[in-house]
């Protein structure tokens, strides 16, 4: 994972329909990714905390915000939209993962004059601690419903990411959460693991992508603001650079070699002056990343996957068993399901024997799951700018969703079908 400019973002999703869906911090991922489009900066805190504006950076308020009553309601709704001559981004306020509200986003989204390209999308706060006390069974059944129902109406060329729950704090006073104690002893933080676990395994098995930001950013807490749910600037574009490398690598994408930005120095280089109170008992140091895989870069015309080049024949008396890599901060891939360290179940948890679950018996992920190790030997061109396939010619920049498209497993495409005018 190395850092990206504007252009090079820019040249990513050309010709793309991006749409996010969540909670606040999902507006805020929507927030960075539309300022990333256009300039070479970071957000600042008023934009961060803003809620419900009319105008962000050129995007425009479509719906609910301060349209209507602001408010921290499980009903509040916030439309936004960003668009440009090849770029159209929107965000959807979730306060519910799956939910009548759902369908119509989907049946809005079927009707409309685009396809989506890319789906962001994570809903877990307000599911687990607005719904009363069935609210946990709720989530893992609309979790559920929610991934089928996406393999029914989405297009097979659609990517979906499903991002997995940010951390929170001990401590937590954001203002839509409930006042009184929630109905069980557990703490917050321990159900946003085991509501990331549930949740990323539903979303692999339905064929859907996982990227698990709890991972990435489990010992970034002086990122985290002093509501224990928010996060920072610096954090945000972190968040950033995963989830468009993430994107590039499930696309088949070469993203410019720049020297990387690991989240250890994100934390280094963080601002002191929103720290957590929880922070001094928390180990911040984080292991050196393993560089990430190298991919061919774009060119006009789709071609052939690059593969890695097996290393020279070993003489037999010099062969060894093989061995693996086991990554630590910036692992994560297409296949990629939940990891944690810090992670264990109580023996009310169903056991490894329940279908859908073929896992160790203890449910103990102390460590992430090993990865096979790419060969120093693969070979890199230098990368070229991307301008686009012309492998669809249409009168306009997208491409109308005609219809519904068949179930099926689902795999990212080796060559992503951008479009030109």
């Amino acid at each position: 994972m190395g850092r990206l400019l504007a252009s090079e973002v820019q040249q990513l999703l050309h010709n793309k329909f991006v749409v996010i869906l969540g909670d606040s911090v999902q507006r805020a991922v929507y927030k960075d990714l539309v300022l990333l489009l256009q300039k070479d900066c970071l957000l600042t805190p008023s934009q961060l905390k803003a809620k419900g504006e009319l105008t962000f950076e050129q995007d425009k308020l479509v719906k609910g915000g301060q349209l209507g009553p602001l408010h921290n309601g499980t009903n509040y709704r916030e439309v936004r939209q960003f668009s440009s001559d090849h770029h159209l981004v929107r965000f959807y306020f979730l306060t519910r993962v799956y939910s009548k509200y759902l369908e119509a986003i989907l049946e809005e989204l079927q009707s409309g004059e685009h396809a989506p390209d890319l789906i962001i999308m994570n809903s877990c706060l307000w599911d687990v601690s607005r719904y009363g006390p069935h609210s946990w069974n709720s989530y893992l059944q609309n979790l559920e419903n929610l991934f089928g129902r996406l393999g029914e109406v989405l297009p097979e060329s659609c990517l979906l990411v499903w991002n997995t729950a940010m951390p929170v704090g001990k401590k937590i006073t954001a203002r839509f959460l409930p006042r009184k104690p929630l109905p069980w002893a557990i703490p917050l933080r321990r159900i946003v693991v085991h509501a990331n676990f549930y949740s990323s395994i539903k979303a692999s098995n339905h064929g859907f992508d996982v990227l698990d930001l709890h991972f990435h950013f489990r010992h970034a807490w002086n990122c985290l603001q002093s509501d224990g749910v928010h996060w920072n600037e610096h954090a945000h574009r972190q968040l950033s650079y995963l989830l468009l490398t993430h994107v590039a690598e499930a696309w088949g994408v070469e993203l410019p070699c720049r020297p990387p930005a690991p989240i250890g120095e994100l934390i280094q280089d963080a601002p002191e002056r929103q720290p957590q109170a929880n922070r001094d008992q928390l180990d911040l140091s984080l292991s050196p990343p393993l560089p990430s895989p190298r991919r061919r870069p774009l060119l006009q015309t789709p071609r052939p996957r690059l593969r890695p080049l097996l290393p020279p024949p070993v003489p037999p008396h010099h062969m060894s068993p093989p061995s693996r890599h086991y990554p630590q901060d910036c692992y994560f891939s297409s296949d990629h399901v939940f990891q944690s360290d810090q992670f264990y179940f109580q023996s009310d948890v169903p056991s490894s024997t329940q279908p859908g679950f073929a896992f160790e018996a203890d449910f103990n992920f102390c460590s992430p799951p090993p990865m096979a190790s790419f060969s120093p030997c693969y070979q890199q061109r230098a990368p070229v700018v991307y301008r686009g396939f012309s492998r669809y010619l249409v009168q306009g920049p997208y491409m109308p969703w005609r219809g519904q498209h068949r179930r099926s497993k689902r795999g990212a495409s080796a060559h992503p079908e951008s479009r030109r005018q």
